[in-house]
């Protein structure tokens, strides 16, 4: 009989593309990953793995023993679901991965909520950029993603995971208070001059916000780049940036810049995504519960300025 767990690792390799990677996911040395794998390969009888270069690839006959293998996990992650379902408390640990508003609006009271009405439930919270944690949580690293897809840009999709919404957000033009030296900026095209602070090359705000300065009529001037929504606030605030902004980013704090209203009044979208074979875990769905309680508490920030138009 084939081991299952010797059969994960064949399926890792698939996702992760190296050794190392799996090695890493999984907690194990390269040289045990290898081992087992080779004790696979022993046991089916057929070569599953070939040398090319520095790496290893799977044969056809790997692929198909990965795709069974995939079929074995789901239905294994099902019955650990049916069988949670069938006990008369809500327990567990549910590994959620989270991008940075979402951590710092939605998190804390979420977190607050499930150890007051769910306290045999653990919440374990990494923070991940979205496209990156939807792939994780389809690799099987999370149970639960909080991820975020802006206008015009979708997120990722992948078969095994489900997809939830759980609240939007509007988007504003955030530029520095008065007599910060920014006082002749009223619209996305005025701002062709100002340096910018964005999220690095690859994340989708900072996609949508260059195709945004773009339609205006310019390239944007990004003079800065972090991933860290505080730090963007703080070059705001003090008259250094100007950026384009989720309300998420304004929950629990006062706005301490103005916000533009945009012509087109453009909203992210924030869901949550788990495998389906998982979702029906009771755990899984009390956190989902608490977490729509948290954002349909969610107080959005007034515009501190007159609305205002993107040029096109």
């Amino acid at each position: 009989m084939l081991d299952l767990r010797r059969l994960r690792l064949l399926r890792e390799l698939k996702l992760r593309g190296t050794l190392a990677e799996v090695a890493a996911a999984l907690s194990y040395s390269p040289s045990s990953v290898s081992q087992q794998l080779a004790l696979l390969e022993k046991e089916v009888g057929v070569e599953l793995l070939r040398k090319t270069g520095r790496r290893v690839v799977l044969t056809p006959q790997a692929e198909v023993l990965v795709a069974h293998t995939a079929e074995l996990l789901e239905t294994l992650e099902r019955a650990e679901a049916d069988l949670a379902a069938s006990l008369t408390t809500v327990s567990g640990t549910v590994r959620v991965a989270v991008f940075q508003s979402a951590a710092l609006a939605l998190m804390p009271d979420a977190l607050t909520a499930m150890t007051r009405d769910y306290p045999d439930v653990r919440i374990e919270m990494v923070q991940r950029e979205p496209e990156k944690a939807l792939y994780e949580t389809f690799a099987r690293d999370f149970d639960l993603v909080i991820a975020e897809q802006y206008p015009g840009h979708a997120a990722p999709r992948h078969p095994e995971l489900d997809h939830l919404p759980l609240t939007e957000d509007a988007i504003r033009f955030a530029v520095p208070g008065a007599g910060m030296g920014h006082e002749g900026i009223s619209t996305i095209a005025e701002a062709a001059e100002a340096a910018w602070v964005m999220e690095p090359r690859g994340a989708a705000s900072r996609h949508w916000a260059e195709q945004a300065c773009r339609r205006a009529g310019f390239e944007p001037d990004v003079r800065y780049e972090t991933a860290d929504l505080q730090a963007q606030i703080r070059l705001i605030e003090s008259g250094n940036a100007v950026a384009l902004m989720p309300d998420l980013v304004w929950t629990g704090r006062s706005v301490p810049v103005q916000l533009l209203e945009l012509d087109d009044s453009p909203r992210r979208s924030i869901f949550t995504s788990a495998r389906r074979a998982g979702a029906r875990r009771p755990a899984v769905l009390a956190f989902r519960e608490v977490l729509g309680r948290a954002a349909a508490g969610v107080r959005r920030p007034l515009p501190r300025h007159p609305p205002s138009l993107i040029q096109q």
